[in-house]
């Protein structure tokens, strides 16, 4: 399995988690299952989005960025209150530019942003296959255009998507709990 670690976060008792990447990676699998393992509340990004979004969606029409800011700031926010609550959470969404993580932060600056990633076959494949969805097959390439990779300096980690999603949670466990230089925070 490709791992490799972008920054890794502070450990904390209740982590804020991001679990990103394009369409058909299996974020709202993972982030299920890592929300559940950690016993964190749950977001799910599509259940965030207006519906003049998911209108435009699902008529085949790739969201911009003026669509995509009410969105990213409710996201934000979300997992923000769960911080604030001391609860932390697990929430999925795209992130697909820095600017879109930055926009997270802003609202949110301990989230640590689990990037999921795979062959474009294998995520082609996946969303081939998807039913009752309003991302579609063909919308991959625009989502994929504009993905901008996790940098160094950003709070997260890239995992490949090619091993079950239980091997995926169990190695998201273990990056999100972390200490610090060696100590136990």
């Amino acid at each position: 399995m490709a791992l490799s670690v972008e920054n890794p976060r502070p450990a904390r008792t209740a982590p804020a988690i991001v679990v990103m990447g394009v369409a058909g990676v299996g974020k709202t699998t993972v982030a299920k299952a890592l929300a559940e393992r950690l016993g964190l509340p749950y977001g799910e990004a599509d259940d965030f989005h207006p519906a003049a979004n998911i209108a435009k969606m699902a008529a085949g029409i790739p969201l911009d960025d003026e669509d995509r800011e009410p969105w990213l700031r409710a996201i934000g926010a979300w997992l923000a209150e769960r911080v604030a609550a001391g609860t932390g959470g697990v929430v999925t969404c795209s992130a697909l530019k820095r600017s879109y993580r930055d926009l997270l932060r802003e609202a949110c600056p301990e989230a640590f942003f689990l990037h999921l990633t795979g062959a474009n076959e294998l995520i082609e494949e996946r969303l081939a296959h998807r039913s009752g969805h309003f991302m579609k097959a063909h919308m991959l390439d625009s989502q994929l255009a504009i993905l901008e990779p996790l940098a160094a300096d950003e709070n997260g980690a890239v995992l490949d998507i090619g091993p079950d999603p239980h091997t995926l949670v169990e190695t998201a466990v273990d990056l999100v709990s972390r200490p610090v230089n060696g100590d136990l925070a």
